[in-house]
């Protein structure tokens, strides 16, 4: 990112520093991001239930699960739509198994869950509900393998080497591989200058791909844009504090601008 950061000009390396330090810095502690996240919807003041942050806060024994607080609300927020569905779940990083009870008690008894790790005692946490796969996740060729015993997915979270390349490598074997409307996580994008990071700015860049014309023969003077292959697969990229969400489109992209009105001022008309 810090590359990328160097290749803008000076003027606006100058204006994103000055921006960044406009905020205030506060010592209260409601005002920090994990107040806001833990249990609360930005802008509200009233508690979201949160199953997989009670879960979690409900583990005081048994197998470990090890994650920074604010990524509950981002997992909820993005996976709530599939709990109680027939979901296939890959989780990169298995450790010491407790996040994977966590995901089969959010998902519920129609989830089938898989688990990547390069520790071969991560084998112990499979049962009726849970398949683990051992193999380094910066191997493609593992991939490859790896895809032909699973169908497709519905959420990925990488939650494995927090290296760049094996984030990177994973992401690009192992998104095709989501099917439409599937949601992929990668967690602890972590310090300034991450490579990974940098890779997921460029990809953002692609959703702002602009081929266009105008329908003047439609009485909406329409703009219209072909959407790019990229445009069409990737629905949207999400960034928060140490975590990358991209979701996969749903359905066809239509990019349409029509007008609507009978009034316009002179100089846009």
């Amino acid at each position: 990112m810090r590359k990328l950061f160097h290749l803008l000009p000076g003027h606006l390396q100058d204006r994103i520093r000055a921006f960044v330090r406009s905020f205030p810095v506060t010592a209260d502690p409601t005002s920090t991001w994990e107040h806001r996240m833990d249990g609360v919807v930005p802008g509200t003041e009233s508690p979201t239930h949160n199953p997989l942050e009670a879960f979690f806060d409900a583990r005081t024994t048994g197998r470990g699960i090890w994650k920074w607080r604010h990524y509950f609300e981002i997992y909820h927020r993005h996976f709530s739509r599939f709990a109680g569905r027939e979901v296939h779940v890959l989780e990169i990083g298995v450790y010491s198994g407790g996040s994977l009870e966590m995901w089969k008690h959010y998902f519920g008894p129609q989830a089938k869950i898989y688990g990547v790790d390069i520790e071969p005692a991560c084998k112990a946490y499979e049962d009726e509900q849970v398949k683990i796969f051992i193999g380094d996740q910066a191997s493609p060729e593992f991939w490859q393998a790896f895809k032909r015993e699973v169908p497709t997915l519905d959420i990925i979270i990488d939650d494995g080497g927090h290296e760049p390349h094996q984030q990177i490598t994973t992401l690009e074997e192992m998104f095709p591989h989501l099917r439409a409307g599937g949601i992929y996580v990668c967690e602890d994008v972590t310090i300034r200058g991450n490579a990974f990071a940098a890779y997921i700015g460029q990809l953002t860049d692609h959703l702002n791909a602009y081929d266009w014309k105008a329908d003047e023969e439609n009485s909406e003077r329409r703009l219209i844009a072909h959407p790019t292959s990229f445009q069409a697969t990737v629905n949207s990229i999400h960034l928060y504090p140490f975590v990358a969400v991209l979701e996969r489109a749903h359905n066809r992209v239509d990019l349409v601008a029509p007008k609507h009105g009978t009034q316009w001022q002179p100089f846009l008309s």
